[in-house]
């Protein structure tokens, strides 16, 4: 513990009444992208031995909300180009020029913001950090996985409250189930739900919750959404807000393989997320992936084309499903939807899926054990899941 965990660190946890076990279990946790595997539901899916190697191989693949194609080409000429100087752990500011980038397309001042190697480990991270044994995390019923597992990991106390009848989050029932809480974690759009919460609501969680926590806001999704960029919380953080907003480069820029996100918060707030380990995950970036990044920041064009691409596909599974009398939750928001077949269970429906090599998501939420969410891929992968599905509902 003591190589994984500053002193600063270590007294921080104490003082907020952490244990011995929970500060080596908080530096297990803090041990990096070997260590997020368990935390991560699609790492853990992949390394799963029931399923290890079924999602690759599988012709369609459309269970992880990856991307149907790969980054920018902007962003992959930039990163092959900086291979060549990738002798030197920094050839030149890269890190800076990201921060700068990031600063002027969100409008967050530069001390706002700290890149990451994706989102996943600082959302795990911002449990040991916020949250303590009586302060809990409060998440939404159903949403993305890791900071609960985290919490639990830490034995740190879990709320889970649920969407509500528009599938949003129920921000006032949120702070009704722990009005102490560390942590309060909001997912926009939700994933799995698909849906937006209104800005509004997540202002006023902000504005009422308790003096010292944080409203953790992923935006993971945000560039899929029909309002993006108006519907971003970012200006919650450049108006110092106790607010952590996570952004990744694993959907609409195609990166899932390439591990590059940041989060904008309140140079206080992005201090203490560097101060367990000194800065090491945010400074040691792979260089090829933090300059396509930030390519991919300013490639408009492509992004609107890509949003485009992916809108026309999602109308088109949705018609699809909606003609053959499905329930759907949404209205979807993201690159993918979700399927409640009511009488079969999720876990059944990917496994007769996967017999038609296609690879869909379900049965992660107790919740929801007969949902199923379909990623939308390119138009060709789904009219190959049109296809199986047709043999798989019949059958």
């Amino acid at each position: 513990m003591n190589r994984l965990i500053t002193e600063e660190g270590k007294d921080d946890l104490l003082s907020r009444g952490f244990s011995r076990r929970q500060m080596l279990r908080t530096a297990i946790l803090m041990g990096g992208a070997s260590a997020l595997a368990g935390f991560s539901p699609e790492l853990a899916w992949a390394q799963d031995d029931d399923v290890k190697g079924e999602h690759t191989h599988a012709k369609i693949r459309i269970g992880q909300n990856e991307c149907w194609t790969g980054p920018f080409a902007v962003g992959v000429a930039a990163g092959s180009a900086i291979l060549a100087r990738s002798n030197r752990y920094a050839p030149d500011d890269q890190r800076g020029d990201f921060i700068r980038t990031v600063s002027q397309v969100e409008n967050v001042p530069e001390d706002h913001i700290s890149p990451w190697p994706g989102s996943g480990e600082p959302l795990g991270r911002s449990i040991a950090v916020f949250c303590s044994p009586t302060k809990g995390l409060v998440t939404a019923d159903p949403t993305y996985e890791t900071p609960g597992r985290a919490a639990k990991f830490l034995d740190i106390p879990i709320k889970q409250v649920p969407l509500k009848a528009d599938y949003s989050h129920d921000v006032r029932a949120m702070l009704a189930a722990n009005p102490n809480a560390g942590v309060y974690y909001i997912v926009n759009p939700n994933n799995p739900s698909g849906t937006m919460t209104p800005m509004a609501d997540i202002e006023w969680l902000v504005d009422n919750k308790p003096a010292g926590s944080i409203v953790l806001i992923d935006e993971a999704y945000l560039h899929w959404s029909d309002a993006y960029p108006n519907n971003s919380a970012s200006h919650l953080a450049a108006a110092g807000k106790d607010v952590i907003i996570l952004r990744t480069f694993s959907k609409i820029f195609g990166m899932a393989g390439a591990r590059m996100g940041y989060f904008m918060a309140r140079p206080d707030l992005v201090k203490k997320m560097q101060m367990y380990d000194g800065g090491t995950l945010s400074g040691q970036l792979p260089m090829p992936s933090l300059v396509c990044a930030t390519t991919s920041l300013t490639a408009h064009d492509e992004i609107a084309k890509r949003r485009k691409e992916l809108m026309a596909t999602r109308a088109m599974t949705i018609d699809f499903l909606t003609k053959r009398n499905l329930k759907l939750i949404g209205p979807s928001q993201t690159n993918f939807v979700m399927i409640d077949w009511k009488t079969r269970s999720a876990k059944e429906m990917q496994a007769a899926f996967r017999a038609q090599d296609v690879e869909i998501a379900g049965g992660r939420w107790p919740i929801w054990p007969t949902v199923s969410r379909i990623s939308i891929g390119s138009h060709q992968d789904m009219e190959g899941f049109f296809n199986a599905f047709n043999k798989v509902v019949s059958a």
